[in-house]
């Protein structure tokens, strides 16, 4: 009997969702980068040098630290998962590294990226910088003005960061500029995406490089509990790279319950929300077949958070999979939960958050622990960057 998966299977899907929606123009890019990926990434130089630049240049392994005063506030154990500590201050860096290694095998010169908060638009900048790489990055007018802090630092970087001024001026306009770019320029040009979102293969990519991450966990747990695996994961969920690479290796371990922590925005019935999995149908949006927040007519509706990087109206299709199969829990945390959550965090452990992974720290007040309940938060980011949100709001 075959057991059930939730991974992604060999035509691009995880369920009812995923696949590759994109204009003939975009057909023969995709199909390359298909046809390439899983033979460099599962190659043994690929690796090789990927797995040392985790280490020696991010600063991999990121600590599995136990959050004992917090842990104490929700009677149960609570470890951190320290991403806020790579290099570039979340995540992303995982990724970015990653695609330009395989753009790079695949003989692409010039580098394009869409960014939200700013941190995957740095990340991409900054490997750019490393290998002498021509980069662009899409940017929305309205997250320019809310992450002035990181355009600075892409620029410093030697990236171009174009503004975009459609739509809400935010990260979908961004993708769809991107998008655009690689239309024109398919030949020299690789589009290094964010998060798990995206035609086919972008979303198991991202998955797959991201998965780092939940490997760390569970040879961390293992250390500190004498088992490798938690009772809880929790992360948040924008387009959901962080939370793919935090579930990844325990995605069909039922031991674990998975907890997903979308952007509520000033609330579900408030019309200004990115709670995609609770607002959402199904739809095409950047080249996958997901829940999309949209009209009656089909139309993208423009989603809000005060937080830039889950300000985002569709969601990836493992996730989208995941709550429909209801082998994840979703909680749309509002704004006012969120910045609570990243205060909570700062005082009790002197770790400010960035304004996405407050959304997973709000979380923790919603659910019932026991005592021995041993819980993985992942902290995605470092919250200089919201300093100002959180100071303003």
């Amino acid at each position: 009997m075959l057991m059930k998966t939730y991974q992604v299977d060999e035509n691009g899907y995880y369920g009812e969702f995923g696949g590759a929606y994109i204009p003939e123009i975009l057909h023969r890019c995709v199909e390359e980068l298909r046809n390439s990926y899983l033979q460099v990434l599962e190659s043994e130089e690929f690796r090789k040098e990927f797995m040392s630049m985790l280490r020696d240049y991010v600063g991999r392994p990121s600590p599995l630290y136990l959050a004992e005063r917090l842990s104490e506030k929700y009677r149960c154990k609570i470890y951190l998962k320290r991403e806020d500590l790579n290099h570039t201050g979340a995540h992303k860096i995982n990724n970015a590294i990653g695609q330009i290694l395989l753009a790079k095998r695949m003989g692409k010169k010039r580098i394009i990226a869409e960014t939200g908060a700013g941190q995957h638009g740095v990340a991409t900048a900054t490997v750019c910088a490393l290998m002498g790489m021509e980069c662009v990055i899409y940017m929305g007018k309205t997250d320019i003005e809310r992450q002035h802090m990181n355009v600075e630092r892409m620029k410093m970087l030697g990236a171009e960061v174009k503004p975009v001024t459609s739509g809400n001026m935010t990260l979908k306009d961004a993708t769809n500029e991107a998008i655009r770019d690689w239309c024109c320029h398919s030949a020299d040009t690789y589009y290094v995406i964010g998060s798990t979102v995206g035609p086919h293969p972008y979303p198991d990519m991202v998955a797959r490089l991201q998965s780092v991450i939940s490997k760390e966990i569970q040879n961390q747990l293992a250390e500190h509990e004498g088992r490798s695996y938690p009772d809880y994961l929790i992360a948040c969920v924008g387009g959901g790279s962080n939370a793919a690479g935090t579930i990844y290796h325990y995605l069909d371990d039922e031991r674990v319950k998975i907890v997903l922590a979308e952007a509520g925005g000033k609330g579900i019935e408030s019309l200004m929300s990115a709670a995609t999995i609770q607002l959402g149908r199904l739809g095409i949006i950047h080249g996958a077949r997901t829940l999309v927040m949209q009209n009656e007519d089909g139309q993208i509706l423009e989603p809000y958070s005060i937080s830039a990087g889950l300000d985002y109206p569709g969601i990836g299709p493992m996730h989208a999979n995941l709550a429909r199969q209801h082998r994840a829990t979703v909680f749309a945390i509002n704004d006012d939960e969120a910045v609570k959550a990243a205060f909570e965090l700062t005082r009790l452990e002197g770790i400010i958050p960035a304004l996405e992974s407050a959304h997973a720290l709000g979380v923790l007040g919603k659910l019932a622990f026991h005592p021995e309940d041993v819980v993985v938060l992942t902290v995605s980011g470092r919250g200089d960057k919201d300093l100002e949100t959180y100071l303003n709001y």
